[in-house]
């Protein structure tokens, strides 16, 4: 009976401690591409009625590159954390488009939601030094997509642009910084 308690105990103050254990405060690579893929999915190709509406935007891809380092520096893996952010801000309008598969944007605002809350600990320790311009950046890119989202009334075509927008924003973090991100059995 003693050993089956102590055995039990064991097992027990094993779990606890495996559970204690810290979680790296890191955004994970599957949930981006994850997410990538719900906003693609989600609306098809850009539709030719909305060719008309589409406007440039200049993308800060300084924002997320780091000057001579082969890894991304912890300002710029902050950087795809506001990112994150700002999509989330854009997307918590009233005005979404119907047209879109409701599941599918659904599963997509609540993947970013969960990246934000699970990577909020990254913010703790900002690397102070290109932070503001990253930051100054993105804020400048996602204020622009606001705009067209306003002077365009929350239409569908202007929602299109965004999609376009963020689709390109997301492909880039993927591609760009993919060892910032912390994928599991990458291989």
């Amino acid at each position: 009976m003693a050993l089956q308690t102590i055995t039990w105990m064991s097992a027990f103050l094993c779990v606890v401690q495996v559970c204690s254990m810290p979680m790296p405060c890191q955004l994970q690579g599957q949930l981006v591409r994850i997410t990538h893929n719900l906003l693609r999915d989600m609306g098809g190709n850009f539709p030719l009625e909305c060719l008309q509406e589409n406007v440039f935007m200049a993308f800060p891809d300084t924002a997320f590159t780091s000057s001579g380092a082969p890894q991304l520096s912890s300002s710029g893996a902050k950087a795809i954390y506001e990112t994150l952010k700002n999509i989330d801000t854009l997307f918590g309008a009233d005005d979404l488009p119907t047209q879109w598969d409701q599941r599918k944007m659904e599963n997509f605002q609540n993947i970013v939601y969960r990246q934000i809350e699970e990577s909020k600990c990254m913010m703790g320790s900002v690397d102070t030094s290109d932070y503001l311009i990253r930051t100054e950046g993105l804020n400048t890119y996602f204020g622009n997509i606001a705009a067209v989202l306003k002077e365009k009334n929350f239409s569908y075509c202007a929602w299109e642009v965004v999609r376009k927008e963020l689709l390109y924003t997301l492909q880039f973090i993927l591609e760009h910084t993919s060892d910032s991100l912390l994928w599991a059995n990458r291989t």
